[in-house]
């Protein structure tokens, strides 16, 4: 692995344990892989909020429409099977169906683009006010015709991965939890992963969780439903280890996978640009899109009590998972963080040699400021922002404990002395970045304590 990419891991996980904490979530878990064998995984926080059971890298999450990239992944083996063809109807092999449902092909609904309702009627399976569908009511439901003409746009469709769950039913003649376990997951070297509910006995597991509002307090979400026909759309439960392996898997420069180069290269294209206010396409059961040069893809997912992110960069052999078990986890944009701090590190390099000690989290009743070193500077980022390094001023090392603001924003301090501060036994105490005294944290925490711990207050009238 690259200096520069051993750095940078190890700033997000850093960056992620600090963001958790100050958002005040009851956990995450995060794992990487390069080059298809996971190289960090970090579990912060908790598991359960009722119990204070301590979240390990082994529990597992509802990764939710993650499920679709397996069922992606299902279709095209049978593809290669020569079992199936990305151009057949859905109504060759479900019946019962509205005849516009019917001729959609099977690369529409792969795609997102065969104009389907997104969740039914009734969307109540996905914030716990009814079970979720079975077979018989989701084809009761695929009776009605298309929300919009088939083909003309992309439009998200959880029934639509529901329904391709009995096309690989009908396909194999299995059920589809057996045969894609079998299939995709076992084949893939994944331990850690169950297409759905009830997971296997003693497999930790993570609950979910409500946001503070309305009720101002957390609660815990069980998370442990089946979910019936729809667990092709939205059922799996994985450790992030495992969602990262698997992912790992459909980049196409893989060099191991349970599909062939062409089917991964077909699923990762880009087949639909999504209608939104950035730039983002979807190809067959994977997102994608491009984010400062980089190509990537992967998948979100939302279970009721859980929220999560997986992100594939082919160029750099690596594939990040984040899982948070919350309602309002921060796992899209502790991703989006995370591809911004492979891009400084990228762009500047691992630090050279003699910056390496200058690193560390300091406080001041602002807040926290993270010395990161990066090639020949040091950066000075604000860890409180979803991108740490916008704005961060850039320190050139002068001497062992001096040196100078070379860069800042102009509001900030450019070209301005910092020093480093040390105790008698050597350590460093505290730093001055200009005119800003850091220290801490222990030492910040007492200082507020002392001068604005709060009086006892009277009963308000």
């Amino acid at each position: 692995m690259d200096p520069w990419l051993r750095s940078a891991i190890d700033y997000i996980g850093s960056w992620i344990e600090f963001q958790l904490t100050t958002i005040q979530q009851p956990g995450v878990i995060v794992a990487f892989a390069h080059r298809g064998e996971i190289v960090a995984e970090h579990a912060f926080g908790l598991a359960n909020l009722d119990t204070g059971e301590k979240l390990t890298p082994r529990h597992r999450f509802r990764i939710a429409s993650h499920s679709k990239s397996f069922t992606s992944a299902g279709i095209m083996k049978l593809r290669e099977q020569r079992k199936l063809r990305l151009d057949d109807t859905i109504g060759q092999y479900v019946g019962g169906l509205d005849p516009r449902v019917a001729e959609t092909t099977l690369a529409q609904v792969l795609s997102h683009s065969a104009g389907l309702t997104r969740d039914g009627a009734d969307s109540g399976q996905f914030i716990d006010r009814r079970p979720y569908l079975d077979a018989k009511e989701l084809l009761a439901e695929l009776q009605l015709q298309t929300a919009i003409e088939p083909g003309t746009r992309f439009k998200y469709s959880n029934h639509g991965f529901g329904l391709l769950g009995l096309v690989i039913e009908a396909a194999t003649k299995e059920p589809y939890p057996a045969w894609i376990k079998r299939e995709i997951i076992e084949a893939a070297g994944l331990r850690e992963t169950a297409p759905d509910a009830p997971l296997p006995k003693g497999a930790p597991f993570a609950r979910g969780h409500t946001r503070r509002l309305p009720l101002g307090v957390r609660c815990v979400i069980p998370g442990d439903n089946p979910t019936q026909a729809m667990a092709s759309a939205t059922g799996f439960a994985a450790t992030a280890a495992d969602t990262a392996r698997f992912f790992a898997q459909l980049a196409p420069n893989a060099k191991k996978s349970v599909l062939s180069v062409a089917s991964r290269r077909e699923m990762t294209r880009h087949h639909w640009r999504i209608p939104q206010s950035f730039e983002a396409y979807y190809g067959l059961g994977v997102n994608a899109g491009k984010t400062d040069g980089w190509d990537w893809f992967g998948h979100s997912g939302g279970f009721q009590g859980y929220i999560s992110r997986t992100c594939a960069i082919p160029a750099c052999e690596l594939t990040i998972s984040i899982l948070s078990n919350s309602i309002d986890g921060g796992a899209p944009f502790w991703m989006d963080g995370a591809m911004q701090i492979l891009r400084v590190f990228k762009t500047r390099d691992a630090a050279d040699r003699r910056l390496r000690d200058w690193t560390g989290r300091w406080w001041t009743i602002w807040g926290a400021t993270d010395l990161v070193p990066a090639g020949n500077r040091v950066l000075v980022a604000n860890p409180q922002f979803i991108n740490p390094f916008m704005d961060a001023a850039e320190i050139e090392v002068t001497g062992r404990d001096t040196g100078k603001i070379a860069w800042a924003a102009g509001y900030s301090s450019h070209g301005e002395p910092v020093r480093r501060i040390r105790d008698k036994r050597g350590r460093i105490s505290d730093i001055w970045i200009a005119g800003a005294n850091v220290k801490p944290a222990g030492v910040v925490a007492k200082e507020i304590a002392r001068r604005y711990k709060p009086r006892k207050r009277r009963p308000t009238p």
